[in-house]
């Protein structure tokens, strides 16, 4: 038997005047996961969460949590919280006092919002004597976790997170998402996560729903989406690629099992067919690419000139620039680096399991 999902979006539609900024969007969150929604500027996810949280009204559609439609719920009767980018604490209180504040409009009695206070310290991982401190002479991390323990604090069923960490620097921001992470997994919540970070989504995530121009583009666990992306927005949003446009010259192949598949005059075959005329994308990431030496041979083969190499801590990566200006990235482990010079002429190679067609309509 199916699970039923905890939150489901059934066909959002959001309009501002003649401006449609999200296109009837379904999506079902499963209960305990980690989701993070994904794009760039003006791609719909923060007008989403806005209506997730009651902000917001729907123009058309329904929001519907266990089963019980809500859309027409006031947030403050929600089972639901939002930890905002500003994070909205009190500045002049203490960090006790802004995390028991929900308790404290709830009606809790002042021991038992102490009680829960130290608690949720405990659980994100401060000092208890911090219950005193004044928010205002916190740090950057301290006020983070003091606003996630204030969401807390509401025992919501679902958290809601909108780019938290993107005034955070990125050391502080890095660790941040480990301990988001942890405390996922430790708490059991479903947190629903919103960021234009790529790498964050990457580091979080149960699965990524990346959206575009108000849809949602693809919705799947990181590797899938890395490995398989559905589109060529989505293969580029998803770090550096190589892309190579082509077309099917029969739908045979080359030994009636698949396709032709020609890349700077190279030919090889992908293991599926294609009718003849039929226009699709090749792409294979910067690691699957390889200098191959003199007499080693690859399904996929490119020649071209080594332009430039930039050192990105434990990886370097080589761009190759083709007869037809085409540029290719290759990626290689620092202690496995390439030892040619600029100018110098190379052969690349990769093989097909490590190639990825992309067909679009």
């Amino acid at each position: 038997m199916t699970k039923q999902p905890i939150l489901r979006l059934d066909s959002i539609v959001k309009r501002f005047g003649t401006f449609t900024a999200l296109h009837g969007v379904s999506l079902d969150i499963r209960e305990g996961e980690f989701l993070t929604i994904v794009g760039p500027s003006g791609s719909g996810k923060s007008t989403l969460i806005r209506l997730l949280v009651g902000m917001d009204d729907l123009t058309e559609g329904g929001i519907w949590l266990r089963g019980k439609r809500i859309d027409d719920t006031p947030a403050n009767e929600r089972p639901t919280c939002m930890v905002f980018q500003s994070l909205a604490l009190f500045p002049h209180r203490s960090v006790g006092q802004n995390i028991e504040f929900p308790l404290k409009i709830r009606g809790v009695s002042e021991p038992e919002r102490k009680k829960r206070a130290l608690e949720l310290l405990d659980l994100l991982h401060l000092p208890r004597d911090y219950y005193g401190k004044r928010i205002n002479q916190c740090s950057g991390g301290e006020r983070q976790r003091v606003a996630l323990a204030r969401a807390l604090a509401f025992d919501p069923e679902i958290l809601f997170f909108d780019e938290p960490l993107s005034a955070l620097d990125y050391r502080l921001r890095k660790t941040l998402e480990k301990e988001l992470k942890d405390l996922h997994e430790r708490t059991g919540k479903t947190f629903v996560y919103i960021t234009h970070s790529l790498e964050e989504a990457m580091v979080m995530s149960d699965r990524i729903a990346i959206m575009r121009q108000g849809r949602f583009e693809q919705i799947a666990v990181a590797d899938d989406i890395y490995a398989r992306p559905v589109s060529r927005f989505v293969a580029e949003f998803m770090g550096e690629v190589n892309l190579f446009d082509f077309e099917g010259t029969a739908s045979g192949g080359l030994h009636g099992k698949g396709v032709e598949v020609h890349v700077n005059g190279e030919v090889a075959e992908m293991g599926f067919a294609l009718e003849k005329g039929e226009k699709c994308t090749l792409m294979v990431r910067p690691e699957f690419v390889r200098f191959l030496a003199p007499g080693e041979t690859s399904d996929f083969i490119v020649r071209g000139i080594l332009r430039n190499d930039y050192a990105l801590g434990s990886r370097i990566q080589y761009e190759v620039e083709t007869s037809d200006g085409t540029l290719i990235n290759v990626e290689k482990l620092r202690e496995g680096r390439f030892d040619g010079e600029h100018g110098e002429a190379v052969v690349l190679g990769w093989d097909v399991e490590h190639a990825h067609i992309i067909r679009e309509d």
